[in-house]
C-alpha cells in the first residue's frame, strides 16, 4: 500500500493505522534517507500500544519503549556480526516489535520474513509511504 503524507502528524497517523496489523516477532525494516519521518513512524506505532518518549537511537543503537517495541538505528554498524557482538539479535523474534533503521548495514543476521517501510521524501514536509 502506498499513501502520501504532508506532515509529521500524517505520518504518525498513517503508522497508527499501520499498528493495527502488528503482531509480536515482527521485525520491520525502515528505509529512507536521513530525516525522512523514521522515527515519527514509530511514534505512531508507539501511541497505537500507549506508549511515548520515542526519539532517534542514532547514538545508543537501540531504544526500548515499554519492553515491547524496539527501535534500532544501525547506521554505525559496518556488519551482522556486530549487531550480534552488541546482542542486538538477542530480541529478533520474541514478544516484541523491533523496527530496524539502515537494516542494509546488518542483512546478514536478519530474519526471514521481515517486513518493510520505505518512507520517501516528495518535498521539505511531503512524503511517500509504501507499507
Amino acid at each position: 500500500m502506498e499513501y502520501l503524507s504532508n506532515s509529521q502528524k500524517q505520518t504518525e497517523e498513517i503508522a497508527f493505522e499501520y499498528a493495527k496489523t502488528l503482531k509480536k516477532g515482527d521485525v520491520i525494516l525502515l528505509s529512507g534517507d536521513l530525516g525522512a519521518g523514521k522515527t515519527h513512524f514509530v511514534k505512531g506505532v508507539a501511541r497505537f500500544f500507549g506508549l511515548d518518549g520515542v526519539t532517534s537511537p542514532t547514538y545508543a543503537y537501540l531504544n526500548v519503549y515499554g519492553d515491547f517495541i524496539y527501535h534500532y538505528d544501525c547506521y554505525r554498524l559496518s556488519c551482522g556480526e556486530d549487531a550480534e557482538r552488541l546482542g542486538l539479535t538477542d530480541y529478533f523474534n520474541g514478544d516484541n516489535v523491533c523496527f530496524i533503521e539502515w537494516a542494509e548495514n546488518i542483512e546478514d543476521v536478519l530474519p526471514e520474513n521481515c517486513k518493510v517501510v520505505k518512507i520517501e521524501k516528495t518535498g521539505d514536509n511531503g512524503r511517500k509511504i509504501i507499507l
